[in-house]
């Protein structure tokens, strides 16, 4: 089969399957089937080998079964970079990346030394700020120790690792020190509304990771009364948040000794990034 050919009829299959961009995503699986760099390198007229038939065919599949590109794939760009993705660690996307911005803005005078990454999944949060802040060191936390060998990997692999260290804890349990910067990016789904989410969600990421409890704010209850002793003095909390979530979290932030709350909006102006300053100890 011809590639235009191959391209066709996989977009016809996603798209009775309910994918959003079929013909996107047939490209970008026929690009890693044939061991292709980009879905744009693809020569329309060259015809694919048996190997690379079976291959393609294996991950429409799993397509069709709405797995995300990005988990077929086995990795994800985030911040310009690339992370390997397993069962359990979120598929980042890039409202996540309003909180990086967040962090950044916050540091705009002078970058943090120590930072802190409670729920860290693929790493890719606390990577992407090593890789901004090349004299700053960071540790990343999570409940999952295949979540934490997944980021370690992914540290070594961008060459982060002699500054990143990740270790297996329940929130903060793990560390003891203070540092200037804490993020996180807690579960904050609604645990009634996890069955209703896209299938490459409800599906695919791990539940750990989505479930926030009956309001979605279970992690934040749990993290935010810990920061007092997390941070040093003028340090900043950084936390993405559901929709509709950031008054109430920011009242926790108050109600915890933290000042100078500021939002920071994803590309759908929804606010996606709550920053706060512990300015006394």
């Amino acid at each position: 089969m011809k590639v235009a050919d191959a391209i066709c009829d996989a977009t016809k299959r996603l798209r009775a399957a309910g994918v959003d961009a079929p013909r996107r995503d047939a490209r970008l699986l026929l690009a890693d089937a044939m061991g292709v760099a980009h879905p744009a390198l693809l020569d329309a007229g060259s015809h694919l080998s048996v190997t690379e038939s079976a291959r393609f065919v294996d991950k429409l599949v799993r397509r069709e079964a709405r797995e995300p590109v990005a988990r077929i794939r086995g990795s994800r760009e985030f911040w310009g970079m690339e992370f390997a993705l397993s069962e359990a660690t979120l598929d980042p996307r890039p409202d996540t990346e309003t909180l990086v911005e967040a962090a950044l803005a916050a540091f705009a005078a002078a970058p943090p030394r120590r930072i802190l990454d409670l729920g860290t999944g693929s790493g890719c949060v606390l990577c992407a700020l090593l890789r901004e802040w090349p004299d700053a060191t960071g540790v990343g936390v999570d409940i999952s120790e295949a979540a934490v060998t997944t980021a370690r990997r992914n540290a070594l692999h961008l060459g982060l690792s002699a500054r990143a260290d990740f270790v297996v804890g329940d929130w903060s349990d793990a560390v003891g020190a203070r540092y200037d910067l804490v993020v996180s990016n807690p579960p904050y789904v609604r645990s009634s509304d996890i069955p209703a989410l896209e299938p490459e969600v409800a599906a695919f990421d791990p539940r750990l990771a989505l479930d926030g409890g009956t309001d979605g704010l279970d992690a934040y209850r749990r993290i935010t009364p810990l920061l007092s002793r997390l941070l040093a003095r003028g340090g900043v909390v950084a936390m993405e948040v559901g929709l509709g979530q950031a008054a109430e979290v920011g009242d926790l932030y108050s109600r915890h000794g933290l000042e100078c709350v500021t939002l920071r909006t994803d590309l759908s102006g929804i606010p996606r990034a709550i920053t706060s300053r512990l300015e006394r100890l």
